[in-house]
This record gives structure tokens, C-alpha cells and sequence, in this order.
């Protein structure tokens, strides 16, 4: 008889849960298994149990700088550069892995420097449509690079993406799920540090009906330095989902994760809630002395019909570090921020109005591409203005 091997199984850390590139090495979920315990399964189209159609193609565009040392390439299945960042460590992340016939490569070269964003667009295969996808960036030792990868378009789509930040190289890359209100995407990143390596992965979540991102985050040196931030704004019906691990396995490097989050829902649409899930677990192994982290998520609940879940987690199997700790908190608006404005003479509704918008401007701040950071902001007061506060 076949033994199915289970993400749920017994392991000594997070950072050892069991890792397939196959599907069937995988248990079917079940709603009560830890790490599908937020989500609605039923929501998913059939991506967890094999039961989803047959997959069609999605389009990946990538657009790099005039001048830019860096190269993009699709690449098939035996490409010796796919598999290096990491492996799937969910059935749909093992079912993407196994299910996509060519990937997106894009390799910035040794010691260059790319000072325009390189761009990568990812449209969706279209309404009652299944795709799977997988993309590799590799910055090269020593070389800096700023990547925008955006989500667009209708359907179901489950992808992988591997990300490779060399010895002395510096990777910001900001993701922008922007799909239509049909989409379900479900994605897994794997991403490796080199020595003395940085990386900024920046998250935004705004759009589509079901999103679920898997971040995990690995130093394969020294002095590494991984920043991890998010925003995410779910409305009636919506449910986002991103659950994380940081594993520190190297001295003296370095983490800080920060993700914020805002939910209005509608009682009389006759939608479900709006619903997010937040997990992040940092993992300090023995090995990892001189380790500073911290994480950080918060959750603004705009009225009723809302639901957010926050788990931070912290692993330490060493004493011998610079810092770590972790905060979670889920809440209404501030009175006493409210108070003070609304005491200078500013009306309730735009008391509230800025009140959000500091309160994401901490994250998105933090992205370094002017462009985004306006297009977040105008997303922003979208959903402000659903929210009849703008």
C-alpha cells in the first residue's frame, strides 16, 4: 500500500516541514489541517484535490530597461536553474510545480546595476479558466536590481516563484496582485540569501476573490538581510491569506516583517465577510547567533461583517542574539486618534479618511518605485470610497 506523505506531520522545526516537488507525495487537505485551517476550501476551484479543469496557458510579459545588464528567457521544465530556491510545501504549490510546461527566467548579471525597474506582468488565463506558472529571478553576486511583478486579468492561476539573491547582491521586488474580482490565485516564493545579501519582497493585496501567498525565506550566508512587508485591503467576499517563514539558519543576519491590513464588510450584500489570515513564523536555529528580527502585523476593521486572524510565531533554539520579537494587533479605529482631529476641526469622515491612510502609508512608504507607491494610495482611496469615507 502507498503511503501519502502530509504537511501536517510531525517535524522538529517549521523550517523542516516535509518538502515535495511531487503532488501525490501530498495528503489532499482537509479543513481542519493547521495550514489550510483559515481558508475555505471549497473556495479554491478544485486546486487542491485534482479536481480543477484542465490547465490553459497564462501570458508572462517582461520588460527590461533599455541598457539594463539582465537577460529573460523561457525556459522548459529541465532547465537546470529551476528548483534551486526552494520546494513546495503544499499540495497546490506541488501541484503548480508539477503542472507548469515552461518558466520565466530573468537573471540579472554579476556586479551590474539596474537603476529603471525591470518589469514583469503575469495575465491571468481568463474567467472559468486554470493556469499554473513558475518564475526564477537570480540576481547575481553583487549585482542590484528593483522588480515589479503584477497579477492581472480573470481566472484560476497557481504558480511558484524562486527567488536567488547572490553574494552582495540587493533585490527589491514588489509584488501587486492586481487581478479581477473573479480571480483565485494561490502562489508559493522561495527565496534564498547569499552572503551579505539583501532583499526587500513588498506585498500588496487589493484585488481578486481569493488570494493566498506562501513567502518563505532562506540564508545561505552571513550577514544576510531579508525585509518582508505587506498591505492588503479585503472587502466583502474577499478572502486574503499570507502566511510566511523566515528561517535564519546563518549568523548575524537580519529580518523585519511588517504587514498591514484593512477589512469593511457588508452584512446586507449577501456576500461572505471579508476575511484575512496572517501568519508569520521566524524560525532562529541553534546555528544562527547574533540573529536580530522582529515582526509586525495589524488589522483595521472598518465596520461590521469583517474577520481578521493574526498569528505571529517566534522559534528560538539559541540565546545568542541581537533581538527578536513580534506584535499583533486587530482592531477598530483609534478614539483617541479620531478625537484629536476631529477636536481641530476636521469633519468624522475625513478624520477616518487620514487615519487610514497613515496607517498603510508606513508600508507603502517603504517601496521604492514612485509609481507604485501612487498607484497603492489611489487603490487605497478606492476602497475609502466604497467605505463612503471619502
Amino acid at each position: 500500500m502507498t503511503t501519502v506523505e502530509n504537511t501536517a506531520r510531525v517535524h522538529n522545526t517549521k523550517g523542516d516541514i516535509f518538502a515535495s516537488y511531487d503532488v501525490a507525495d501530498f495528503a489532499v487537505p482537509r479543513g481542519k489541517d493547521e495550514v489550510w485551517r483559515f481558508v475555505s476550501l471549497r473556495r479554491l476551484r478544485g486546486l487542491h484535490d485534482g479536481s480543477a479543469p484542465a490547465p490553459v496557458a497564462a501570458t508572462t510579459d517582461v520588460v527590461i530597461p533599455d541598457g539594463g545588464d539582465a537577460t529573460a528567457e523561457t525556459v522548459g521544465r529541465d532547465d537546470s536553474r529551476i528548483g534551486l530556491a526552494g520546494k513546495p510545501v503544499d499540495r497546490i504549490a506541488a501541484q503548480a510545480w508539477s503542472s507548469f510546461t515552461s518558466a520565466t527566467v530573468v537573471t540579472v548579471n554579476k556586479h551590474a546595476v539596474i537603476e529603471q525597474p525591470i518589469d514583469i506582468t503575469i495575465t491571468g488565463p481568463g474567467e472559468d479558466n486554470v493556469a499554473y506558472g513558475h518564475t526564477i529571478i537570480d540576481v547575481q553576486d553583487g549585482a542590484e536590481a528593483t522588480i515589479t511583478l503584477t497579477y492581472q486579468g480573470s481566472g484560476t492561476y497557481a504558480d511558484n516563484l524562486e527567488i536567488k539573491v547572490g553574494d552582495n547582491a540587493r533585490l527589491n521586488i514588489i509584488i501587486d496582485t492586481d487581478w479581477a474580482r473573479d480571480a483565485v490565485h494561490l502562489a508559493g516564493h522561495h527565496a534564498r540569501l547569499g552572503r551579505d545579501a539583501t532583499l526587500r519582497h513588498a506585498l500588496a493585496c487589493f484585488a481578486g476573490d481569493l488570494v493566498r501567498v506562501v513567502p518563505r525565506v532562506r540564508y545561505d550566508g552571513p550577514g544576510g538581510d531579508a525585509e518582508l512587508t505587506g498591505v492588503y485591503f479585503a472587502d466583502a467576499g474577499q478572502y486574503f491569506e499570507q502566511r510566511l517563514l523566515v528561517d535564519h539558519a546563518q549568523p548575524n543576519c537580519r529580518s523585519n516583517v511588517m504587514y498591514k491590513g484593512a477589512l469593511q464588510g457588508d452584512p446586507e450584500s449577501g456576500l461572505p465577510e471579508a476575511r484575512t489570515a496572517w501568519v508569520g513564523d521566524v524560525l532562529i536555529r541553534a546555528e544562527a547567533q547574533g540573529t536580530d528580527t522582529y515582526e509586525l502585523n495589524r488589522n483595521l476593521i472598518i465596520g461590521d461583517g469583517a474577520r481578521a486572524d493574526s498569528v505571529p510565531n517566534l522559534e528560538i533554539e539559541t540565546g545568542e542574539i541581537a533581538g527578536a520579537g513580534h506584535a499583533s494587533t486587530t482592531g477598530h479605529f483609534d478614539d483617541e486618534h479620531l478625537f484629536y482631529l476631529m477636536s481641530r476641526g476636521i469633519p468624522e469622515k475625513a478624520a477616518r479618511s487620514l487615519i487610514i491612510h497613515g496607517f498603510f502609508n508606513e508600508v507603502i512608504n517603504r517601496i521604492p518605485v514612485e509609481s507604485v507607491r501612487e498607484r497603492l494610495q489611489a487603490r487605497v482611496a478606492e476602497e475609502l470610497t466604497i467605505a463612503g469615507l471619502a
